[in-house]
């Protein structure tokens, strides 16, 4: 595998030692973690899922990927993952993406599920929430990261973007897809986001009725439409969505200084 020099120089960051401190969740969410706790950290999740889209180079997903503790890879990504040194706990998915070598190589940890109703995210996520040793109590939703879900094709983007909601209504699961520009989560009701001035920030209504914001620079609205909601502006360290449905919210990433640590 040929590395670009963003994603050499990123995944040397990503392992420096320095903690990169990003917010993913709302302050809800941040209630019930631990304090002190570096929230660029794997430890957050109860697992992360690869799936085979472009391949992450930015530090934060890049950090998450290495300290993954159940790290569900679909067989897509692999080939690519181990270019890394990175192994998974385990690979899922229908078997069309990987090789003969690497099916005999991760056998006793191959997955394979040949139906076709789900996607191998979904498959892949399935799989976690069924198998996987979750160390969180059984009140509190599995909380699962996804890299790698954007890039190559837009069908399957579009896709994986909306199974956040379906994930998060369908499956009880809090998920939160991590990409090389900014982060998505679903959200229901009334939810307050961490944020930081100036961060760009998109909504996308899906089920609301009554939606509204705070802490936004234009007020949010019932959108009708995909492109209503975005390239909104957070204009302090925290924004609220008050809201009677489910929603999408994206938010970028703070910019990195190259030469601060």
């Amino acid at each position: 595998m040929v590395f670009n020099n963003k994603t050499k120089e990123s995944f040397s960051e990503a392992g420096d030692g320095h903690p990169v401190r990003y917010s993913f969740f709302s302050d809800e969410t941040k209630g019930s973690l631990s304090k002190g706790t570096d929230e660029s950290s794997a430890e957050r999740f109860s697992a992360v899922i690869l799936a085979a889209g472009d391949f992450p180079y930015h530090v934060l997903p890049l950090r998450i990927l290495r300290e993954a503790r159940n790290l569900v890879v679909c067989d897509g990504a692999l080939a690519e993952l181990i270019e890394y040194e990175i192994e998974p706990a385990a690979v899922v998915g229908d078997g069309d993406s990987l090789s003969a070598g690497l099916k005999q190589r991760y056998a006793h940890i191959y997955h394979q599920i040949s139906e076709q109703a789900f996607n191998d995210l979904t498959k892949a996520t399935l799989f976690a929430r069924s198998h996987l040793q979750m160390d969180a109590p059984t009140h509190i939703r599995p909380r699962f990261c996804y890299l790698g879900a954007t890039g190559k094709r837009e069908d399957h983007t579009l896709g994986n973007i909306s199974l956040m909601l379906y994930y998060h209504r369908q499956l009880g699961i809090d998920p939160v897809m991590v990409t090389d520009y900014g982060w998505f989560v679903p959200a229901s009701g009334t939810t307050r986001f961490a944020s930081f001035p100036g961060q760009q920030v998109s909504i996308y209504n899906a089920t609301c009725k009554e939606l509204a914001s705070e802490g936004l620079k234009w007020e949010a609205y019932p959108f009708q439409e995909m492109w209503q909601g975005t390239l909104n502006e957070a204009l302090t360290t925290e924004f609220t969505i008050h809201a009677d449905g489910d929603y999408l919210v994206y938010r970028t990433h703070r910019k990195q200084n190259k030469n601060k640590v």
